[in-house]
């Protein structure tokens, strides 16, 4: 045996075979992230202390020619009816070869909002705001399953009117998609049709609307037992000031067409009684307090139901980013929120969070 080893590595240092490997396999990036958390609350009947696994995803970029493509997979401790620990959120190609005309196809963020796509992390707060997660599809009205404001089509978009520096000054998106969030086919066959546009004057300054015309299908009508599709009637005007380490952003959305029963869970039970209409703003500001290492932050929201006062929820949230590094930082913020559906309005929420990438 020794014998024929020595044989055999003396014949492949005498022939040396080289492999050569696909440009599009050394385009290929590998990366991720966690999110740890703590979070407490005085909530009157629904007191909390707890640490949380709040989010984790593994993602794999790559370029194929004129396309990038994304897969990405999430974990994170939420469960449900039909929401696994572990799910495919990202999964699309996007033809990129003119700055003026993208099309990109899968399973990606939806349309809509400035907030809706930003990061978790660089978004710098202990979530997105509550308008944002029940009227863009995160744990939408409708009842849909969590979906990170994702769904499953198609979209056009692009950057016009470059000025002297190159600095595009207009922007459109336009996405068509099956309006029933991440991993899930047509219920009804009626497509979701969601619009974006925005104008960027100076440096850092972007001021937008949205539009969004669609269903949810199969949905169960109590009153009389059958399934039909529920209406999503919604638009949102956003402005943005993101320039250094600032960040200021303000957004009102608004919706037309019923809830179910809960939201997020994948419930497909129409709650007549929680309306027909909700809204919701909110507008928030990041400043740096020592450059590159320690941020302050305050933000307002508001979120209301049925568009009435009394269904408002009402947060005021002030707190500190801290960076160890580029990829390591902490978040400590802490909310007083007033919340009118509640027999005790009032009460407090602190959050602390590490946040990593790789």
């Amino acid at each position: 045996m020794l014998a024929f080893m020595a044989l055999a590595l003396n014949a492949n240092a005498q022939e040396k075979t080289t492999i050569e490997v696909p440009q599009w396999v050394n385009n290929i990036k590998f990366s991720g992230y966690g999110m740890l958390q703590y979070q407490g609350t005085d909530q009157e009947d629904a007191k909390s202390n707890t640490f949380n696994l709040r989010l984790a995803r593994f993602i794999l970029d790559g370029k194929i020619g004129d396309f990038d493509w994304r897969a990405q997979i999430q974990g994170t401790n939420a469960t449900g009816p039909g929401q696994p620990t572990v799910q495919l959120v990202d999964l699309y190609a996007e033809w990129r070869k003119y700055p003026e005309f993208k099309i990109r196809a899968g399973q990606f963020k939806r349309a809509f909002t400035y907030e809706n796509p930003t990061h978790p992390i660089t978004q710098g707060w202990r979530g997105y705001a509550d308008v944002i997660n029940n009227l863009s599809g995160f744990g939408d009205r409708t009842g849909e399953k969590s979906s990170g404001g994702r769904d499953i089509g198609i979209q056009f978009s692009g950057d016009l009117f470059p000025n002297a520096d190159g600095r595009r000054l207009f922007h459109y998106q336009v996405g068509i998609y099956n309006g029933e969030g991440v991993n899930q086919k047509d219920a009804d066959n009626r497509k979701d049709i969601i619009g974006g546009i925005w104008v960027m004057p100076i440096k850092g300054l972007r001021i937008g609307a949205f539009g969004w015309t669609g269903s949810r299908g199969n949905m169960l009508d109590p009153n009389t037992n059958t399934t039909c599709s529920v209406g999503k009637n919604r638009y949102a005007i956003s402005a943005e000031y993101s320039q250094g380490e600032y960040m200021f952003r303000s957004e009102y959305l608004h919706s037309q067409g019923w809830g179910a029963a809960s939201a997020g869970n994948n419930v497909r039970t129409i709650d007549y009684t929680k309306g027909d209409k909700a809204d919701g703003w909110y507008v928030f500001g990041i400043v740096p307090i020592i450059k590159g290492k320690l941020h302050a932050k305050a933000r307002y929201q508001c979120y209301r139901a049925q568009k009435e006062w009394d269904t408002a929820k009402t947060s005021y949230e002030a707190g500190l980013n801290y960076f160890f590094t580029k990829n390591l930082e902490m978040h400590l913020e802490y909310a007083r929120i007033n919340d009118r559906k509640l027999e005790k309005h009032d009460y407090n929420l602190v959050d602390l969070e590490m946040d990593f990438r790789f």
